[in-house]
């Protein structure tokens, strides 16, 4: 049986993905949030009442990200330091906090408001960068993808929350409806910073600063034995070869991210692309600004009751995908994903454009008809479809993929990379999607539908399948020029595998701390069943 300890603590480190999800999700329903409006609008003669335009909303909302991508990136100094990954996710969890409590503080200032939105971006981006670099560094190899889909599972689960909570305190009169959902993240900032020390630092960092002593103690901690066990010993000396391997090249570099030596440069723009794709599926437009869209959609359902069932249908589609990324591996689960979505934002898109109600006509107060009516309904349809899709797929995969992907020399680096391309676009959509809305409506789903296409062709033609490999063994895959669509079936020459994703019964047993113990450490070594360890 695995390990149940370290399990736990990737659990409670992925909490991380909880703080990203609630952020995001939050700000989405304070936007129609009547006080909000009051506080941060601008007033507008022809209506005579305040609103909070697109520009505001853009400048409001993509702000988080413009921090995120800066966090994201700013983690690979502090990950790599004497801090290490534990120290790392307590300061960048108190960061987080501060920037809460700057947003909770102001009263009708949107200059601090959206500062307040940036520092805890900063937070946010460099946890989504430290959380699946951490998990991949202690995850039992054999389920190392459905842990770090634990990740994405969190996200969603924070999303929902913020949903519920806005849902809950959205009539409250006075500007407790929108303080106490923004105000709880301090609740959220707080758990992390606490229950992060009384977790173990990761045994690759400790060997790494020379502490053989703490490394041990945090082993034995991960697999539920004594630090003199044979295990510990088996584990020390694995992870000792590969960081005596690393330092001999010298310090890792940004560059060296995109060298050629074990096609590194192809791994990144793989990663980097794979964010990319994901970030443009469409998903967080619906959880950015789906108040304001279905508000405009003409249904007579709560635009919050509406999110509040988008949040409800995101869990759901994580929890297969649980499953699913070790079922169908990383390759097939995009390409899946990636025909499910588009089909749904091409009805939606079209549906919503030519059958439901304008925004002139609902401003205008002319009453609804049959066919706007069920316009409307078949778009919230297709939008929930549609979430539970990138959920299931597109989702959790791009993040297996990055935590899984690198070897431990320029990990924390390549992780970082990935992150901050994620957080880059994510602050781009945040900010132009409003206005594109604006101008279009719902064709701007036929965007998101061109990208889907896109990002199918790409998977198809560059992305290999990498389920049940070591990194070790990855490198091998990218320096045989294996073509990615005949990838599923490639073997290592080291023949450690009878059939992709399935380990010879002879390795059952050797799984150790530290699925990040790969690369030139992920060699398992043969030894008599007892217990799996991490």
């Amino acid at each position: 049986m695995l390990n149940g300890k370290a399990i736990l603590f990737c659990f409670f480190v992925a909490f991380g993905g909880f703080l990203f999800g609630y952020d995001i999700g939050v700000i989405s329903g304070c936007l129609i949030m009547p006080d909000f409006i009051d506080r941060f609008g601008e007033f507008d003669q022809a209506e005579n009442q305040m609103v909070l335009t697109a520009s505001r909303q853009s400048i409001i909302t993509s702000l988080l990200s413009a921090g995120t991508f800066v966090g994201a990136l700013g983690q690979a100094f502090t990950s790599d330091l004497k801090h290490g990954r534990k120290g790392s996710i307590f300061i960048w969890s108190t960061i987080f906090t501060i920037g809460v409590a700057i947003q909770t503080a102001t009263d009708r200032s949107i200059a601090q408001i959206t500062i307040g939105r940036f520092i805890a971006g900063l937070g946010v981006g460099a946890l989504s960068a430290i959380v699946p670099l951490y998990i991949g560094e202690s995850a039992p190899k054999k389920i190392r993808g459905s842990l770090l889909a634990l990740y994405q599972l969190q996200i969603i689960f924070g999303l929902m929350m913020s949903q519920v909570f806005d849902l809950a305190t959205h009539a409250v009169k006075g500007s407790a409806s929108w303080r106490v959902p923004v105000g709880l993240q301090m609740v959220w900032g707080l758990i992390l910073i606490f229950g992060i020390l009384l977790l173990p630092e990761s045994p690759r960092h400790l060997l790494g600063l020379g502490r053989e002593t703490d490394a041990r103690r945090a082993i034995a901690g991960l697999n539920s034995v004594k630090e003199s066990d044979p295990v510990v010993d088996e584990v020390v000396a694995e992870l000792s070869v590969a960081i005596r391997e690393e330092n001999e090249g010298g310090k890792a570099t940004w560059a060296e991210c995109f060298s050629t030596r074990n096609m590194l440069w192809k791994r990144t723009g793989n990663g980097m692309m794979l964010q990319f794709i994901q970030q443009l599926n469409g998903q967080n437009f619906y959880y950015y600004y789906g108040d304001t869209f279905f508000q405009s959609a003409g249904t007579e359902l709560s635009p919050y009751v509406i999110q509040v069932i988008l949040g409800a249908v995101s869990v759901c589609g994580t929890i297969p995908a649980l499953y699913f990324i070790e079922k169908l591996g990383r390759r097939k689960s995009l390409l899946i994903g990636a025909v499910w979505e588009a089909v749904c934002a091409l009805i939606a898109g079209l549906v919503g454009h030519f059958l439901s109600a304008t925004p002139a006509q609902l401003k205008a107060g002319v009453p609804l008809t049959a066919q706007n009516r069920a316009a409307g309904d078949t778009l919230i349809a297709f939008a929930v479809l549609h979430v539970f899709g990138f959920n299931m797929f597109w989702g959790p995969t791009p993040w297996v993929y990055l935590g899984e992907s690198f070897p431990l020399r320029v990990r924390a680096k390549g992780i970082a990379l990935g992150s901050a391309t994620n957080w880059i676009w994510n602050f781009l959509l945040g900010f132009f999607a409003p206005r594109i809305a604006a101008d279009i409506g719902p064709l701007i789903l036929l965007i998101f539908f061109g990208m889907l296409v896109f990002g199918f062709v790409f998977v198809w033609l560059c992305v290999p399948e990498v389920k049940g490999l070591s990194l070790e063994e990855i490198d091998e895959l990218y320096r045989s020029g294996v073509k990615p669509w005949h990838s599923a079936n490639w073997k290592p020459t080291g023949g450690r595998y009878a059939h992709r994703g399935e380990i010879l019964e002879h390795e059952k047993g050797a799984t150790h701390v530290g699925g990040a113990a790969e690369g030139s450490e992920g060699s398992v070594r043969e030894e008599p069943e007892k217990k799996d360890s991490v």
